[in-house]
């Protein structure tokens, strides 16, 4: 899972496998360690929601999707969702989840386990 954070905006993307664990298990996270701390990022599938939601607790920055979405991503052909979120203060956070796709261009990243780029066969 790759998180994208930029400003009052966060993205996450999630290949094959990924998408498969959380649709069957309700959730997937993954961790980055540092000396001082760890940064963890998961994604949770939630009753009572109707939107993406985030927050951000005890260095985990969680993405919530409503749980009927969850249940069916895996076998659908849409590629992602997308919110954008008003905060208490009155400021709004921009959510995106998606499919990772293969990049385009030369990459030295593992990509064996993305989703075939839809734009390739252009």
């Amino acid at each position: 899972m790759k998180i994208r954070i930029k400003g009052d905006s966060v993205r996450f993307r999630l290949t094959k496998t990924e998408v498969e664990t959380f649709c069957r298990e309700g959730h997937y996270g993954e961790q980055t360690n540092f000396n001082s701390t760890t940064f963890n990022y998961e994604l949770h599938a939630k009753e009572g929601i109707e939107a993406l939601e985030a927050d951000f607790h005890d260095n985990t920055v969680t993405l919530f999707l409503p749980k009927k979405e969850a249940d069916k991503w895996m076998d659908e052909t849409r590629v992602g969702y997308e919110n954008n979120m008003t905060l208490k203060n009155g400021k709004t956070l921009y959510l995106l989840l998606e499919k990772d796709f293969i990049c385009l261009d030369e990459t030295i990243e593992d990509q064996s386990d993305n989703y075939p780029n839809p734009k390739n066969s252009l």
